[in-house]
């Protein structure tokens, strides 16, 4: 299970394999606790080899942009402990869970996540969440079985965050205002520390 704190899931489309240990290393330092590879970035399982091997055990990776079962396997064997897709497919929510992981997969509609509920999956990711604004979060919460977790993704800032977290929301996938490749590792601290600070997770 994902439960980083603050709930967060840096989303690291892009990144390349030889800048992955720094620019874990400096969300990290940031106080971020979950860190996503996108399959659809440079040698996506070198990435994740290579964060697992740089990074604390209790920090929690992930493979993004995950659409087939194959693709669950391989994440698994590169270290991911929690798989992400676009969209809601069975068959990788069962491949995930199937392999002792977490899955996260993207709805649209409250159909297509009572149906993700029913298939097992742990966490909701909510794309896109410019779509979705944190009315549309409340007005899920009211109906979906108790206990769902929901993580709106997509157009994240630290502007809207308090909002979403009053609507109900669980936690957060956030992208480029935290991580765009080519990004120094000191930008991607200072922009982490901003969000990390932003956030009222750390709420009694």
């Amino acid at each position: 299970m994902i439960d980083p704190d603050p709930p967060i899931v840096a989303i690291l489309r892009g990144l390349e394999p030889d800048e992955a240990p720094a620019i874990g290393a400096a969300l990290v330092a940031a106080g971020i606790r979950a860190l996503e590879v996108p399959l659809n970035s440079p040698r996506p399982f070198e990435s994740l080899r290579r964060l697992r091997a740089s990074l604390p055990n209790d920090i929690a990776l992930g493979a993004g942009t995950v659409l087939s079962a194959d693709e669950v396997g391989r994440a698994a064997e590169a270290g991911a402990a929690f798989i992400v897709a676009p969209n809601f497919d069975p068959a990788v929510v069962r491949a995930a869970k199937a392999a002792s992981l977490a899955a996260m997969p993207g709805v649209a509609t409250p159909s297509e996540a009572f149906a993700a509920v029913a298939c097992g999956a742990d966490i909701l990711k909510m794309f896109p969440a410019e779509q979705m604004p944190p009315a549309v979060v409340k007005a899920w919460r009211a109906v979906l079985p108790p206990g769902t977790r929901l993580y709106p993704v997509g157009g994240i800032t630290t502007g809207n965050i308090a909002a979403y977290l009053e609507a109900g929301a669980d936690g957060f996938g956030v992208g480029s205002s935290l991580y765009r490749p080519g990004d120094a590792p000191e930008a991607v601290e200072a922009a982490a520390r901003r969000l990390v600070a932003a956030f009222p997770s750390r709420r009694a």
